[in-house]
């Protein structure tokens, strides 16, 4: 039950988070989806090297959002240059 909540979670933490970044992203649903576990990861580990979390500790949804929509701008960058 676990990877089926985080999967959900993730699908819409990435769609909330396109829809918060200006310009077209051209994602499918499984990218905004992996967009969105991977910017809740990214959000866990700089929580808690700020101290906002505990180890271990799974970032909250307005931490997963921000951590989302910094992987889409890095993503942006990238997919620009290439």
């Amino acid at each position: 039950m676990g990877i089926i909540s985080m999967i959900v979670v993730g699908f819409i933490v990435g769609l909330i988070a396109r829809a918060i970044m200006p310009g077209e992203q051209k994602l499918g649903i499984i990218m905004t989806t992996i967009l969105g576990i991977v910017g809740s990861v990214v959000a866990g580990y700089l929580g808690a090297a700020l101290g906002l979390y505990q180890a271990g500790q799974g970032a909250g949804w307005i931490g997963s959002i921000v951590g989302a929509l910094i992987v889409l701008f890095v993503y942006g960058m990238v997919a620009k240059r290439a």
